[in-house]
């Protein structure tokens, strides 16, 4: 091997320890009823960077929406979020998801019924799944809900992405009926209660 060569790759290893360094992210997955709340809710999180909403937990690959809606696929409507943990931590995006659903409603969120809309933790890690059990005793003890939680708490299997018109919802759609009539009280519930966790530009 020349020099040239042994340069080049040195340039690239170089170049791929600094991108891993500055990419400091994990990512969380979470049902929670409709994704579109979801979605919404943890994209006015400070430190995190993405949010996407997806399928999750079910025997089918590659799901569509109307398979999903079915009930037959057992995939949840999910949203998955890409976070910087020296932001924010794992620990406080689930007490946001204990805040922002009820975790004490089997298969329900609302007027959504159906497995596809249980609640759900999906970890992807040995770590996220002791701390979401933890997490999720924790609040059971606390008495913010008056019944038992339901939550599942699974790895995550057969994820995938939902179609492209569900991406970024509510901030495309604020004024379709379900976005004013669900989502936007849900978020007012949320940056009331939580100022501390919102993005500066919020």
């Amino acid at each position: 091997m020349n020099l040239s060569v042994i340069l080049i790759s040195l340039t690239f290893a170089m170049t791929d320890t600094n991108y891993n360094n500055a990419s400091n992210t994990d990512t969380a997955v979470f049902g929670a009823g409709c994704f579109w709340c979801v979605e919404a809710i943890y994209q006015r999180v400070n430190g995190v960077i993405a949010v996407e909403s997806g399928y999750a937990g079910g025997h089918v690959e590659n799901p569509t929406y109307n398979q999903v809606i079915s009930g037959r696929t057992g995939h949840a409507e999910v949203a998955k979020v890409t976070f910087d943990p020296e932001i924010i931590s794992f620990e406080e995006l689930l007490e946001v998801f204990w805040h922002t659903h009820d975790p004490t409603t089997l298969n329900r969120q609302g007027a959504d019924v159906g497995t596809q809309y249980r609640s759900a933790i999906f970890f992807n890690s040995l770590e996220q799944k002791q701390i979401a059990e933890k997490s999720m005793k924790k609040t059971d003890r606390s008495g913010l809900w008056d019944n038992p939680i339901v939550t599942e708490i699974s790895p995550l299997v057969n994820y995938s992405t939902a179609e492209d018109y569900h991406q970024n919802y509510f901030n495309n759609n604020p004024n379709a009926g379900y976005c004013s009539v669900v989502i936007a009280p849900k978020l007012a519930k949320f940056k009331k209660d939580f100022p501390h966790l919102l993005q500066d530009s919020l």
